[in-house]
Order: structure tokens, then sequence, then C-alpha cells
């Protein structure tokens, strides 16, 4: 955490789009800038890489992993997720073809949960090497294809159906990667998660995201121990039985600062270890106005994905203050099912439209979001400047639009009596806890 001095000058910038946005504070504003704790860099990215496919953490070194199998699937997450997929999927397809598992039986598989597929130059921007989209089979998955899942079960503790993409579960090496940051529902993204709900089933994916795990008071970021959703992933992945992951951690600049391989549990617990104490901020006060973003692109490409930046902060907001969010948009709003969402809980109200998710085994398709958006309106008001929101989009978010961000902050301080902000620039990366200072 960072807080200002008098000397500083009285702007600043927030992650916006593929860059940052330069905010004009009111000439009374006493703002605080909470950021991630600085973490070194890595000297060479590669060899980093290159040593965690060799000294993995609970299994064997890639290489031997790979020796006698006859095919590969390593998943990817989608373009809404900043993984530095160019830097090692090279490395780790030239690992199992030199091993001998032919190229035509490596697959790299997106795993897109509900989100739309990536096709085109997307892909290769989330791909990020034209080598791999020209060597080895790329796929999206499809959760609502029925054809392409198998059924592997239930869960024991809360009875989840349990059906994953069959290209994935059929390989004969399966590898999940992924970058560990902080997610507003599981806990941390990243190794389990990327199997469920990456590859998994629609009806897997809306059992644990309705209400009765989204409502639980342990489903929550940074959380690990207790977390439903957690431990239903933690489930899915003995179900599937053997499976390795490679796990990222970026800075705030995006660029890679620790990389671990091995056995899925295990490499994703280092990264969430190595990653943990620089994330979690401790604040010694609550604010009356915080300030955030929804980290730039690609997490701020559509509305669906800003609302993760509205949940992380709120243990230093004040009951009755204001949560300003600063997201580009560049998508829109997002799907079609999220839209309806948003529409009900407008039609309905916060407190009938939590009602109706309640009563449901299964969510409907993306209402999960909309849900989560009930936290920071039951906290305090809410608004948003976003420049590709336009015309009915703009009602549809259920929040207040702003146009200027300056005048925002500068009635909420009128409103509040309070010139003290925090400000966020990294937003759903950066999780500020209230600790209150002891003497």
């Amino acid at each position: 955490m960072k807080k200002s001095e008098k000397d500083m000058p009285e702007q600043t910038s927030i992650s916006y789009g593929r860059g940052h946005l330069p905010l004009e504070l009111p000439a009374n504003a006493i703002p605080t800038i909470i950021r991630k704790k600085p973490l070194p860099k890595l000297p060479d990215t590669h060899a980093s890489i290159v040593q965690a496919l060799e000294q993995p953490i609970g299994s064997q070194s890639l290489s031997e992993l790979a020796r006698g199998r006859k095919s590969a699937c390593i998943l990817i997450c989608d373009i809404t997720r900043p993984v530095p997929n160019a830097l090692f999927l090279r490395p780790m397809i030239e690992t199992m073809m030199s091993a001998g598992i032919p190229r035509a039986n490596i697959t790299v598989f997106v795993a897109t949960g509900l989100h739309r597929p990536n096709l085109g130059e997307e892909l290769a921007e989330l791909v990020g090497d034209p080598w791999v989209l020209e060597t080895v089979r790329i796929e999206n998955h499809d959760a609502r294809n029925e054809d392409d899942h198998i059924d592997l079960g239930f869960t024991s503790t809360r009875h989840t159906p349990v059906k994953l993409n069959k290209l994935f579960v059929e390989a004969d090496l399966r590898i999940a990667t992924g970058l560990v940051e902080p997610h507003f529902m599981a806990g941390w993204s990243g190794g389990r998660k990327v199997i469920a709900p990456g590859v998994a089933h629609h009806e897997t994916i809306r059992t644990f995201h309705s209400a009765r795990f989204m409502e639980d008071r342990l489903a929550v970021q940074c959380n690990l121990i207790g977390n439903p959703l957690h431990e239903e992933q933690l489930e899915i992945v003995k179900l599937l039985g053997e499976v390795y992951g490679l796990n990222t951690v970026l800075d705030e600049d995006r660029d890679l600062v620790f990389v671990t391989f091995g056995e899925i549990i295990a490499s994703h617990a280092a990264a969430v270890g190595f990653v943990s104490d620089a994330t979690r901020v401790a604040v010694p006060r609550k604010f009356r106005t915080v300030v955030t973003s929804s980290a730039g692109y690609p997490l701020d490409k559509t509305y669906y994905q800003t609302i993760k930046g509205m949940v992380t902060p709120l243990d230093i907001l004040e009951p009755g203050g204001t949560l300003i969010m600063v997201s580009e948009c560049s998508e829109g709003f997002g799907s079609h099912e999220f839209r309806e969402a948003q529409g009900r809980l407008i039609e309905l109200g916060p407190e009938r439209f939590l009602a109706t998710l309640t009563a449901k085994s299964l969510a409907e398709i993306d209402e999960w979001q909309t849900e989560m958006q009930l936290k920071p309106m039951r906290l305090g008001r809410v608004e948003l400047y976003s420049s590709g929101l336009a015309g009915g989009d703009r009602s549809m978010t259920g929040v207040t639009m702003i146009d200027d961000i300056g005048a925002a902050i500068q009635r909420s301080i009128i409103r509040s009596g309070d010139n003290s902000i925090a400000i966020i620039p990294e937003g759903p990366y950066v999780i500020p806890h209230f600790e209150a200072e002891t003497r």
C-alpha cells in the first residue's frame, strides 16, 4: 500500500483497456494507492520454464512423463486471462515430441467453460506463438455439446454431477496450464479450476455456480479452506485421475515472475504460496470512497467480467460508501444469458432476484455473475465509468453510470464528509483487507 504525500501530483492512473487511464483527482482528495507488493523479476523466463519442467513438484519431469505416451492434451485458459502461453507452450510441446509423442496426437485445448470460443486472430493472440498454431491441433471446449463429454459420476460431498470433455479425459497425458491470481468465488484461479469449469459440461458448471455454493461465506477470494467450489474442484480432479499442472504468476507489468510444474494440486499450491502474501494487502482503515478497475485488458473486455472488480475490494468499503468502478468494456455487455439475468435483477430488485436463485439446484447460465453483483449493491453505492457501453447496455448494468470520474469522486466526498479515498489501479488482482492497527 502506498500512502500519498503532500507533494504528490494530483494525478494517478488506473488500468483501463490495453493501457492506463489518468485520474484527475479533486484538489481536496487524499488518496491512498493500494498495490501488490513488488515481486522480483525472473532473470531468464525461458530458463525458469525449462527448469520447472525438468524439476517438477510431486511428479516426474515432463520428458519422463511423456515417454511412452501415445497422446497429450494441454489445457489453456481462454482470452479472458492474460496467461503467458507464448512463453511455455512451445517448450512443452517440443519436450513431448522429443519424448516420442507424435505431434498429430498433441492437442492444445482452450478451456472456455461456458464462455464463447476463441477463433481467428483472437486465437492467434491467445496462443501467442505461430509455431504452436502450425504444429499441433488447437480446439475450443463446448460445454453445451452433450456428445463431447464423459460422465464420471458425482462428487461425494455435495453430489455435483461430474461430466468432463472426453478429449481431455481420454488423453494419455493430461496437463492444465493457467495463471494463479485471486478469484472472487473459487479463492484462486489456475490449477484445478482450468479443468472445472474450464472443460466441464454445463450441468457441472451450473451446479457449483448455484446459490447454495455462491452464497457460502467461504466462497471468496484468496480462501481455499472450506471453500465449497475449491473442495468440489479437488474431488473432480480425484475422479479424473492422473493429471498435471503448469501454473504461472505475473506481476503488475504482466511479466512472468514465477512458474511451477508438477502434480496439479501440489504445483497449484506452490504458486498460491508464492503469490498470496504479495496479493493480499492489509489496509488499516475502511474508506467511504473506493476507486478500482477491472485490471484492464483482457479482463475488462465485457461488463460480465467487470463484476469481479466490484467484489474484491469490499472489505475496505465502509457500509453506505461509494464504489467507483472503471472498466473499458470494449466488447460491450457479455452473453445474452447474462443480459437476461441482469434484466431479471432490474425487474425484480435484489431481494426477489436472490430468492429466485436460492430455490434452484442448477443456476441459469451466467446468472451467477449477476448474483455476485448483489454483494457490492448490498454494501453501498456502485458507480461505473465505461467508454464501451452505450444505449440500453448502460441501464442494464443496474448501477449508476458516470462520465467524469473526478466529479464522481468529489460527489462521494461531499456525501460522506470524508476526503480520504482508496485507489486500486490493478483491480481484482489486488485484494485489500481491513486490518486495524494495534497499539
